[in-house]
């Protein structure tokens, strides 16, 4: 299984040896949604709350008599079915949106993602990358140079220069390989890793 060398000019080189059991799984759809939707659940926040017919604030008085006006009998304003009352099952800021995914199966679930990238063409390594100075422009000139917009940077250990010169690039993330997660390797149009990052994913996912 080898992966292709794309070169500070954008051209692709020489291809590298990865491991199949990585980079060369079959692509299992229903895991690989399984994965994201797990992924994104567990990144919610679960702040949200709604009142219930006790904390509405309303006045307990009756708004009419019971019986001779000919409307539907009413106890007090804050009854779920007038506008501005409590809700019948409010959502409570406790509520747990987390799900629970087996390490096997995130692991198959990452392979298989890797994998479809690399035979998409849309996975490539780069042999090394660095920044000179902490420079957005210097760092929007090289992926331009590279023939690339959407990136997702995949290295070893990320440095101050190369996560101040990223920073304010819309559409560019750069992420140690642990923290390399679904939802970017699927929303980016291009992954690059270095070699030293792949070495690293090799030896977290096999």
């Amino acid at each position: 299984m080898q992966i292709s060398l794309l070169n500070d000019a954008g051209s692709l080189e020489f291809g590298v040896d990865a491991s199949p059991e990585v980079f060369g799984r079959a692509y299992n759809e229903a895991l690989v949604h399984q994965l994201v939707v797990a992924y994104q659940a567990n990144a919610r926040g679960g702040n949200r709350k709604q009142k219930d017919r006790e904390e509405v604030r309303h006045t307990t008085k009756k708004p009419w008599r019971q019986k001779g006006t000919g409307r539907a009998r009413a106890g007090m304003s804050s009854s779920p079915l007038w506008r501005g009352g409590g809700r019948i099952f409010p959502n409570s800021p406790d509520e747990n949106f987390s799900q629970k995914l087996n390490r096997k199966m995130f692991r198959a679930g990452m392979c298989s993602i890797y994998s479809a990238l690399v035979r998409e063409g849309r996975l490539n390594l780069v042999a090394d990358f660095s920044m000179a100075a902490p420079k957005t422009k210097l760092l929007a000139d090289k992926f331009k140079s590279m023939g690339v917009s959407s990136v997702l940077l995949i290295v070893d250990q990320v440095d101050e220069s190369l996560f101040l010169a990223a920073r304010n690039l819309p559409h560019v993330s750069v992420v140690e390989s642990p923290h390399a997660d679904p939802v970017s390797l699927v929303r980016y149009e291009k992954v690059l890793v270095t070699r030293a990052a792949i070495a690293r994913i090799e030896e977290m996912l096999k």
